[in-house]
């Protein structure tokens, strides 16, 4: 395939093998996330989309897929700080956040960081932690800073939240308002792996506990030695996917479907009873965005009508409302979606 990411005009011989050393770095990690994480390669291609594309991750599974895992390998090859929370009715956001302490022995105020302040978050079960923990996140998610004590502290240039929820036990939990989920840029939903997959997981998991056993591989997981990717490398691709090109009928193509789901009426009538609200203008933008992303990291520099088609999911489910009537009717969001996918024409 002809390499059309790596001979954009106007580069010169040093930019093209920067584009060179990053594109591979990527594909690299993406590959041995795949060899850690059997089965879920939309949850590993969206996983990567949020990160290079500046965005934040909203992941639905039910317990055991990996969403832990594939975060925590991740943060082994990009070089970034991770820290896990595990999200509960009791937390409070100083526990998010940090806090001011005071040390006696210099009898001053100093500030105790917030896991927020690590490059790569993992935020288990994020709906299970009362709202005042969930604003406190927000902040930090739509403003990149936090509040302290009524000071102001920036946050890593690299900074990405994934959160998880659980769709099987709904007791005791505070869904996430539609401001805090319009934060996220991607929502996915990850399922059970096949047979095939499920196979290949027990056999993945038992080699690597016989090697832990051994005492042969110290780095179970994954080698740290190789294929590092750096923060300042993963802000390089970002201006990379700045400057992938999107024609103006695929802008228009994008601008369609967000309206399609703000008045359906005008492409899709049979689903105009059923939604309540559409998507925001926040959605035409994190489409464009990701589609790029996509764009880059199959090795164009043009986004294609494909990568908006298969982002355009992840990027609604979280961002329309539906109504009664739907709920009544057994009517969902990701069919909804899929009808405007189908009926919005594509250029």
């Amino acid at each position: 395939m002809q390499d059309t990411l790596l001979a954009q005009k106007g580069k010169n011989q040093i930019n093209t093998k920067t584009v060179i050393n990053n594109l591979t770095k990527i594909l690299t990690i993406k590959e041995e996330l795949k060899k850690h994480i059997i089965g879920q390669e939309l949850f590993i291609n969206r996983l990567l989309i949020a990160l290079l594309a500046d965005g934040h991750l909203l992941v639905e599974g039910a317990p055991g897929l990996a969403k832990t895992k594939a975060i925590k390998v991740l943060a082994e090859y990009v070089e970034a700080k991770f820290h896990r929370v595990q999200f509960t009715p009791d937390l409070l956001p100083a526990d998010i956040t940090g806090t001011e302490i005071y040390n006696q022995q210099t009898c001053n105020f100093e500030i105790q960081y917030g896991p927020i302040f690590q490059n790569l978050v993992l935020a288990d079960e994020i709906n299970r932690a009362p709202a005042k923990v969930q604003s406190a996140l927000l902040e930090a998610m739509a403003e990149r800073q936090i509040t302290i004590a009524s000071h102001v502290y920036k946050l890593p240039d690299l900074f990405l939240v994934m959160a998880t929820q659980n769709p099987i036990e709904q007791e005791g939990t505070y869904p996430l308002p539609e401001a805090q989920l319009d934060r996220f840029l991607l929502h996915v939903n990850i399922s059970y792996p096949d047979i095939k997959s499920e196979k290949a997981i027990l056999q993945c998991v038992n080699q690597e506990t016989k090697d832990e056993l051994d005492n042969k591989n110290k780095d179970t997981s994954y080698n740290k030695s190789k294929n590092l990717i750096t923060p300042k490398e993963i802000q390089d691709i970002r201006r990379e996917i700045l400057n992938i090109h999107i024609s103006d009928n695929l802008e228009d193509y994008i601008i369609n479907i967000i309206q399609s789901t703000r008045n359906p009426e005008a492409y899709v009538e049979h689903l105009k009873p059923y939604i309540e609200y559409g998507a925001s203008p926040r959605a035409t933008l994190a489409l464009a965005r990701t589609a790029k992303a996509a764009a880059w990291l199959n090795n164009r520099d043009y986004v294609i009508p494909d990568d908006i088609k298969k982002l355009a999911p992840d990027i609604l489910r979280h961002r329309i409302i539906l109504n009664f009537n739907a709920e009544a009717e057994n009517i969902t969001k990701d069919y909804c979606i899929s009808e405007i996918l189908q009926n919005v024409p594509v250029p």
